[in-house]
């Protein structure tokens, strides 16, 4: 006999596992997600159902997400990232959706599934990067710097091309590519007024009242308006969360919001979106997936380290320091579950795919800090006897 407050309990025990995972993970020394998918396979191994509920959290939670990514963008920092940062970021991009699109397509023969997973292999998370890099003290470095600056330009040229994407693969009334295209510039336009808008808003209201109690409410609306909008487009909701950042990082309320949206989101929502990512894995088909699953991870691997080095190469820098770029910008994580999940939905790709696409965010997150620490410490000695030669 269920109790019609049930949802509260599931909603309970999935924060309790989700913070135990995190907890974990942490002491293993790798972020909280991969602790909180892992809670979320084990509690769907028939301890619990997938609810709506539980997927409607999620979606916020995934909102909140990307909201937060694009209040961290630093707009001028990626205006002056420079020349080298853009072409680390366009090898970034075009390599492994090259490598992995293509492979897709040779082994399942499906051009949708294969664009699709193209566009989920181009997302790079560099926390784990920065974190190797400070411990390192290597952040600050040209090659930190650089890395920082191609993954911004990453982030922006990611979400353009998983709009596309969508737009191509999701079936509408007018599916042509010029309809697409239309519906693209037309949320892009109102997204441009929008953030005109809201920062004179901002910058007068500032002025006359005191706003520092509201700001926060003020910009959640917003956000959950333009990814409405966004969706209503044919363009993901995300996209419009992800931009709603952007305008919003460009205002003096940037830090404070990024703090307390961050505290919503991590106690409550995304937690929950990471668990329920997880228990929608199919552990038969986790298994069954391990082909193309290991194709998927090395060419993704390899698409970043050749795509990001050659574009690092081309701009000046020493062999050496051009892999420790591509090793940097190896690991994916949040924005690949993401756009993995987002495709799962539409039906452009199926449980092997995405079983797949969380492997791939596993051993992508668990080389990185190995490959960036040897990268490194080989060179110490190289550049120690350069030194001493002149």
């Amino acid at each position: 006999m269920g109790s019609h407050l049930e949802y509260v309990l599931n909603f309970g025990v999935i924060l309790l596992a989700a913070n135990v995972g995190g907890i974990i993970s942490r002491k293993l020394k790798q972020p909280a997600v991969l602790g909180q998918i892992i809670a979320g396979i084990i509690l769907g191994m028939g301890l619990m159902e997938k609810t709506a509920f539980i997927e409607d959290l999620g979606e916020i939670g995934v909102i909140f997400l990307m909201f937060i990514a694009g209040l961290e963008t630093d707009v001028q920092e990626l205006k002056s990232s420079g020349k080298s940062s853009s072409f680390v970021a366009l090898g970034g991009v075009l390599f492994p959706a090259a490598f992995v699109g293509g492979g897709t397509y040779f082994l399942t023969g499906d051009w949708m599934m294969a664009l699709f997973v193209g566009v989920i292999s181009t997302a790079t998370s560099v926390s784990i990067s920065v974190q190797t890099l400070r411990e390192l003290e290597k952040l600050r470095t040209r090659q930190g710097i650089t890395i920082l600056g191609a993954a911004i330009i990453d982030d922006v040229v990611g979400i353009v091309l998983l709009t596309l994407a969508i737009g191509i693969v999701k079936p509408s009334e007018g599916g042509s590519v010029a309809v697409v295209i239309g519906k693209i510039a037309l949320f892009f336009a109102i997204t441009l007024i929008a953030g005109i808008v809201v920062t004179k808003l901002l910058k007068y209201c500032c002025d006359v009242i005191n706003l520092d109690d509201k700001i926060v409410t003020y910009a959640v609306v917003v956000c959950f308006i333009l990814a409405f909008i966004s969706e209503e487009l044919g363009v993901a909701a995300i996209t419009g969360a992800y931009f709603s950042g952007v305008v919003f990082s460009m205002t003096d309320h940037r830090h404070r919001l990024s703090h307390e949206v961050n505290q919503i989101a991590t106690i409550m929502f995304t937690p929950v979106f990471f668990v329920s990512i997880g228990m929608g894995v199919d552990l038969n088909s986790a298994v069954s997936a391990l082909g193309l699953g290991s194709v998927i991870i090395l060419l993704a691997v390899l698409g970043k380290i050749v795509g990001c080095g050659l574009g690092a190469k081309l701009t000046g820098f020493e062999r050496k320091e051009a892999l420790q770029i591509g090793f940097g910008m190896i690991p994916r994580a949040e924005v690949a579950i993401i756009i993995a999940n987002l495709g799962l939905k539409m039906g452009v790709i199926n449980h092997h795919v995405m079983a797949s696409t969380i492997l791939m965010v596993l051993v992508t997150t668990l080389i990185t800090p190995s490959l960036l620490k040897w990268s490194f410490t080989g060179s110490h000695v190289k550049k120690a006897e350069e030194a001493t030669v002149s």
